[in-house]
């Protein structure tokens, strides 16, 4: 009996977490609830046949296992009148192989009690292209033809963005059959690596629907071609108003064509192509495109571009008839102290101060980079041998290159001077585009997985206590944001060089054990570093990567159980390296 009545409280309590508004949205937001067994899903499920007229369910911000799942999912094969699915951040914790089921038991629910969804949310869930095969039969049913707004941000998708374009067009197809077009309105995918294979078929699928009124990319290492092939979207979207394609990599090449796009429609209120290298060419054609088209636009936002003086005023000329202009973002571009005086006095003429923003970061005229990049040229051959055989990480750093000074600025990083000049100031003010491509060369330099290993040892270095007292999280978010940025790089090296070793992936990780002083290296000029923590963080991270391949976690596993008095720097990292390497 108490037992019972334990129970009854248990589920009692849940209820009176869940949010209930206007009798059809219930939320489970931010409760940090961790649904395992059935039994941890029962409060779910009460509130779910409780609800009246069930239009939302939120599960942001909770942990669901396979079992808790699918308690849900047979409370919710009684629901047809769902139409919104806010299962963002849900799946904390979880193994890769547990995410495809839980989805898959959802989805077939939803399919089984014949719901006409309106927003499908997913983001934030990590799940790579497995989570997206787990949705394809949902996607595809007649619950998807109605489907509206598709959130699918931060989740590691890479190759998995081409079998969601491939679904998204399938399901059109099967809805213009019925009668019922796929009227997609949003579609959010920032942050999941798509690159231009990604982009190409996400554009094709955008341009076959033809009723996008918000895309959005960010972050996602499309370089031209993946723009040129989404400006062809553009040109073939009328009612299209938001486009954020921030942070991927245009160069002329892809600005000139996404110009042409801008061009045919006149829908566009808000722009934001910040960090895409737009360039001055790019720059002068989308400004000669909105020109005469777009009379709405509200907010158009290039900023770190390096655009030049004659794109920025080619900028501020289009933008002079534009009456609902609330924001022109055009920092960190190259006007030089004189043109960014000009500018601001262009832009007086049709905005106030507050629409155009702050110039404070801009990067200087052309002229001013030449002479930095001529002074610094002379020594980076010779720093990067150093780095390639392996003697740099063991000096001390100059104060002049790693640390800087008060009288002189930081070293224009280049792909030779970048492994012994590189700063964690200098890495944190770079675009995430910038860095990708920057390590992408630099990588091109780094030939071996020693040299691999040696270039893994420099950044580590940029990482500070409280960036590595813990290896889920930082307590700071200024070291949270550092160490994202030297993952990021690491995350380049490594894929490369697991790329150049396909047949004998633990030759890419035997440096990086032989570093933290795990192995023993058949050179003797190979030493260890003298504190391990921050590669301990670093091969924490490498090891839960899509590139990482699985059966190697067995050996690194073995390897990191032995006992080592190098552990004794720090037991909880390595206690927290072993859970990862379970996972």
């Amino acid at each position: 009996m108490e037992k019972g009545e334990s129970n009854v409280d248990q589920v009692t309590a849940l209820l009176e977490l869940a949010k209930v508004k206007k009798e059809n949205i219930i939320s489970f937001k931010g409760q940090g609830l961790k649904l395992d067994t059935k039994a941890d899903a029962r409060g779910v499920v009460e509130a779910i046949q409780a609800c009246k007229d069930l239009q939302a369910l939120e599960l942001v911000g909770n942990t669901v296992g396979v079992e808790a799942a699918q308690l849900i999912a047979e409370a919710l094969k009684k629901r047809p009148e769902l139409e919104r699915c806010l299962w963002s951040d849900m799946f904390t914790g979880r193994l890769r192989s547990e995410i495809p089921k839980s989805l898959r038991c959802l989805g077939d629910a939803i399919i089984e009690a014949n719901a006409h969804l309106v927003e499908i949310d997913l983001s934030d869930n990590a799940f790579g292209p497995d989570g997206v095969k787990a949705c394809i039969e949902l996607l595809k049913s007649r619950c998807a033809y109605t489907i509206q707004e598709l959130r699918f941000n931060n989740n590691g998708l890479g190759g998995g963005g081409i079998i969601l374009a491939d679904t998204l067009i399938e399901c059109h197809e099967r809805s213009v059959v019925q009668g019922k077009p796929l009227a997609l309105k949003v579609f959010v995918a920032g942050r999941n690596r798509l690159e231009d294979p990604g982009a190409k078929a996400l554009a094709k699928a955008f341009k076959t629907i033809g009723t996008l009124e918000e895309i959005h990319l960010p972050q996602n290492g499309i370089r031209h071609q993946g723009i040129a092939a989404l400006a062809e979207t553009v040109k073939h979207s009328p009612s299209l108003k938001h486009l954020n394609l921030n942070d991927n990599t245009f160069t002329e090449e892809g600005a000139i064509p996404m110009a042409e796009g801008i061009k045919n429609i006149n829908s566009l209120e808000i722009i934001n192509f910040g960090d895409c290298l737009v360039r001055t060419e790019g720059a002068k054609a989308i400004g000669e495109a909105l020109k005469n088209s777009n009379p709405d636009l509200k907010e158009l936002i290039l900023s770190f571009g390096e655009i030049q003086l004659e794109g920025g005023l080619k900028i501020c000329d289009a933008l002079s008839g534009k009456e609902m202009l609330k924001k022109l973002d055009l920092n960190g571009n190259q006007f030089g102290e004189d043109g960014v005086e000009e500018v601001k006095d262009l832009a007086k003429e049709f905005c106030s101060s507050s629409v155009l923003g702050s110039l404070s970061d801009d990067e200087g005229s052309d002229s001013e980079s030449d002479e930095d990049s001529s002074s610094e040229s002379q020594s980076s051959d010779t720093r990067i041998d150093e780095i390639v055989n392996g003697s740099i990480y063991n000096e001390e750093p100059s104060s002049t290159l790693v640390n800087g000074n008060a009288d002189k600025p930081e070293t224009l990083l280049t792909p030779k001077n970048f492994l012994s000049s590189v700063t964690a100031s200098s890495l944190i003010s770079m675009s995430s585009s910038k860095r990708v491509n920057l390590l992408e060369e630099v990588a091109e330099l780094v030939t071996n997985a020693e040299s691999t290993a040696n270039a893994c040892v420099v950044l580590s270095e940029l990482l500070k206590e409280d960036c590595i007292e813990n290896m889920i999280s930082c307590k700071n978010p200024q070291a949270e944001k550092l160490r994202s940025c030297v993952f990021e790089c690491i995350d380049v090296l490594i894929a490369d060089a697991f790329e150049k070793y396909p047949n004998t992936p633990m030759l890419v990780v035997n440096p990086l054990l032989v570093k933290m002083g795990l192995i023993k290296s058949e050179s003797k000029k190979d030493k260890p570093v003298g504190k391990m923590q921050a590669m301990v963080v670093i091969l924490g991270h490498i090891c839960q990567q899509a590139y990482f391949p699985k059966f190697l976690k067995s050996i690194v596993r073995s390897l990191v159980a032995k006992e080592n008095h190098r552990w004794d720097q720090s037991p909880f990292l390595r206690t927290q390296l072993m859970q990862i390497l379970y996972a």
